[in-house]
């Protein structure tokens, strides 16, 4: 049987184009040294199916889905965030890893993609396939929780 050689240039340039998205997408998922994990394992599988990925309306949401379920079928506990060590002066506020990993998946991933990304609505919709609607409702309870369990005012 031969096998197809797949389009090295065209994945070389959809990975360059889309490599740095998508370990956000699982970092705010999965946590900071599983997303970069599982971002690789799903470029890697991206790579493996390059025929048909490439023809997806979606394909990075796709690699997205591969990454949380790579993550899954590996049963690694949920998220973990780096603490900040108490002895110096924090860049965040201590609790906030804690707080991150106690959130929905959804709700941690809209949050981390707005708040630490910088992403817009439209694009976390277009990662999660959902509306625009339901990341505002995913961010608005995430956000409000955050604050709940941090002690802030809601």
């Amino acid at each position: 049987m031969v096998t197809q050689k797949p389009d090295v240039d065209s994945f070389t340039q959809f990975a360059a184009a889309n490599e740095a998205k998508l370990r956000h997408a699982l970092i705010a998922a999965c946590g900071g040294e599983r997303g970069r994990e599982m971002a690789v394992e799903a470029l890697t599988y991206g790579w493996e199916h390059w025929e048909r990925l490439q023809k997806m309306d979606n394909p990075v949401g796709y690699l997205y889905v591969v990454g949380r379920n790579l993550n899954r079928r590996h049963r690694r506990p949920g998220p973990v965030f780096i603490e900040t060590p108490l002895d110096r002066t924090p860049d965040i506020e201590p609790t906030l890893p804690g707080a991150l990993e106690r959130l929905s998946e959804r709700q941690r991933t809209a949050v981390v993609l707005v708040h630490c990304f910088q992403w817009t609505l439209s694009e976390v919709a277009e990662l999660m396939g959902v509306s625009k609607t339901t990341v505002q409702n995913h961010l608005e309870r995430g956000m409000t929780s955050l604050r709940r369990q941090i002690g802030g005012v809601e």
